[in-house]
């Protein structure tokens, strides 16, 4: 059985196209799930793409964090539901409080959009298991507040509990703390990154493959899960 893939969409989303067609060559079955719709429709995961969510007013991902999908999706994340937020999606779930910190203006104040280097760190979570330790992989970013910020306590225990999923590679794009592109919750089936995999998947529009690996892991992730 085909495992189903939500894809949300926000007013505003840009790259809910992008992640479902991802979803598609990875081998899975998208699902489109509209924002003002608390029904999850069965599906075994969800992403929540790129874009501005809302317009991106009063604070990327403020507005999102209140709409009635992501009530659900907070409580089913929270049961276990693997959940991929990318870049406004990684924003969304910081203000949602499904993880720690948050994304802030590039340091630099300029908008950034190039393809990017990331060494992945954490190989363990439902988006990342069919990556190595280590391995570097290329992938675009594109962002103007992608500056993942924290306390430095919280720094010092999502390091220590391995929840940095990515990191920078050959210059930082955006002034990230410790150069962190990518964290997950402690249970691991929550992951938000900056940078874009689903813009990654097929050599006619991406710099390389190499972020089809973020949704062939929860295919991997969701055959290995209790029924």
């Amino acid at each position: 059985m085909t495992a189903r893939i939500g894809v949300v969409t926000f007013p505003g989303s840009l790259d809910d196209g992008d992640a479902a067609r991802a979803v598609r060559i990875a081998g899975g079955e998208p699902v489109r799930l509209w924002h003002g719709d608390a029904d999850l429709h069965r599906v075994d995961a969800v992403v929540l793409p790129g874009g501005f969510s809302y317009g991106d007013y009063l604070r990327c991902g403020a507005i999102a964090r209140f709409a009635p999908v992501m009530e659900t999706i907070v409580d089913a994340a929270r049961g276990g539901l693997p959940v991929l937020g990318i870049c406004n999606g990684f924003q969304i779930l910081c203000e949602a409080h499904l993880l720690p910190g948050a994304l802030t203006r590039n340091q630099h104040l300029h908008f950034r959009n190039r393809d990017q280097i990331l060494r992945i760190e954490a190989t363990g979570t439902a988006w990342t298991n069919t990556y190595q330790a280590g391995q570097e992989i290329l992938i675009p970013v594109k962002n103007g507040e992608g500056c993942y910020v924290a306390d430095a306590a919280t720094l010092d225990r999502i390091e220590a509990e391995g929840q940095v999923v990515a990191r920078y590679v050959g210059g930082n794009p955006n002034g990230s703390q410790r150069d962190i592109a990518a964290i997950t919750n402690s249970a691991g089936n929550v992951v938000g990154i900056m940078p874009h995999p689903e813009h990654a998947v097929e050599a006619l529009t991406g710099p390389s493959l190499d972020g089809l690996g973020f949704f062939t892991s929860v295919l991997k992730h969701l055959v290995g899960a209790p029924a």
